[in-house]
């Protein structure tokens, strides 16, 4: 029986791209990432500041689930899972920081980032 440690197949950076089993085809993974958005108020409707989240998406990006977290005395902030293409660089940060300029958001902060496999 052959296992890794017995194995004489080599592995290298070309093996931990993903193939999507279409001979000479590669997939990259993708970047999840939760923000959480403080808004500078107690907000009853987020229809309007997830639309201004939508106008700031960088390309290449896409929205994967919105929720809403209670803070406290009635302040509830705005979660947004976003998907980043891992081969662009530095998209994290400038996404949150593009948050945190739309008007109406006290903070936003990325506090849940992990890698998937499927682009």
């Amino acid at each position: 029986m052959e296992n890794a440690a017995s194995s004489d197949a080599s592995t290298n950076a070309p093996n931990a791209v993903s193939k999507d089993h279409k001979p000479g085809r590669f997939l990259m993974g993708a970047i999840l990432v939760v923000y959480k958005i403080f808004p500078e108020d107690i907000v009853q409707d987020f229809g309007p500041m997830k639309e201004k989240v939508k106008s700031i998406l960088p390309e290449f990006s896409s929205i994967e689930g919105w929720g809403e977290e209670d803070v406290a005395f009635g302040l509830k902030a705005l979660l947004v899972q976003v998907r980043f293409p891992e081969d662009k660089q530095g998209l994290v940060e400038e996404f949150e920081t593009a948050l945190a300029k739309i008007p109406g958001v006290s903070q936003a902060e990325a506090f849940n980032i992990r890698r998937t496999s499927r682009p």
